[in-house]
């Protein structure tokens, strides 16, 4: 098979929007490994809740969590790779956060920190299967973050990815969801972890495939080889990967390994 790296988002990806892993798509995805490719997860998530889907396709690899930002080893969740930044850089989006009125937690590579959540940020955590650990205060912890996401209703969440530019902070920031903005170090981004990755196993770009649905996984499709969108991706989205399958709720990542990893004639 030509492609030796096969990179998949999970949310809005991999799995559907029951947050399911259907048959067809464990099926053709085990089969991509048992021709020989290396299936690494590319997602949003922190390694608790990320490390399982790999656990559920049944398979072991490196997984990249935090939307590239801390990449871990799933059969025992060692940390193989990170971009950290400095607590005191995130300060300034912290307090206007607060001041917006939306939720903030922030991450090491491994836990969850929050310092307050109401009943809609507590049932997003159980949906994603997170467990916080709540603090006094997110902007006094003594750790070296890898993400700070901010979490509310769209509109607010669109006024500042629209103002970010003007408010100058020093992070970088990506929209991970329509719900979500996460902020990292300025070089972290799953196209940078998937480099780097890709890089230590000697594998280069033109055998890598990535496949994902949302803005946060465009670096890493323009990285791979070949990068594919689902059809419940964003426009921009789909104008920056190279092909187009559908959505995830038809098992968009088993059609598109069908045509493009093991040649089958078929028609997205």
């Amino acid at each position: 098979m030509k492609y030796r790296l096969i990179a998949l988002d999970i949310d809005g990806t991999l799995l559907n929007d029951r947050d399911e892993l259907t048959e067809p798509t464990r099926r053709a995805v085990l089969e991509a490994y048992s021709m020989g490719a290396r299936i690494v997860l590319c997602t949003g998530r922190g390694p608790y809740n990320a490390v399982p889907v790999m656990k559920e396709l049944g398979l072991e690899g490196a997984v990249i969590t935090h939307n590239g930002a801390a990449t871990v080893e799933s059969a025992d969740y060692s940390l193989a790779h990170q971009f950290t930044f400095e607590l005191a850089d995130a300060l300034p989006i912290i307090e206007h956060s607060r001041k917006l009125g939306l939720h903030c937690d922030i991450c090491s590579a491994f836990e969850l920190y929050v310092d307050r959540a109401g009943d809609k940020e507590r049932d997003m955590y159980r949906r994603f299967g997170i467990t916080p650990v709540f603090v006094p205060d997110i902007a006094r912890l003594d750790i070296a973050p890898v993400k700070l996401t901010l979490f509310g209703d769209p509109a607010l969440i669109d006024e500042v990815e629209r103002d970010w530019a003007s408010l100058r902070f020093p992070l970088a920031m990506i929209r991970s969801a329509d719900e979500f903005i996460d902020v990292m170090h300025p070089d972290a981004s799953k196209g940078s972890a998937l480099r780097v990755l890709a890089e230590r196993l000697g594998i280069g770009r033109e055998q890598i495939m990535a496949i994902g649905n949302y803005y946060n996984d465009i670096a890493m499709l323009r990285y791979a080889g070949l990068g594919i969108a689902m059809d419940n991706a964003p426009e921009g989205v789909k104008r920056a990967a190279d092909a187009v399958t559908v959505s995830n709720n038809e098992d968009g990542v088993s059609l598109a390994l069908r045509r493009y990893a093991f040649g089958e004639r078929m028609s997205l």
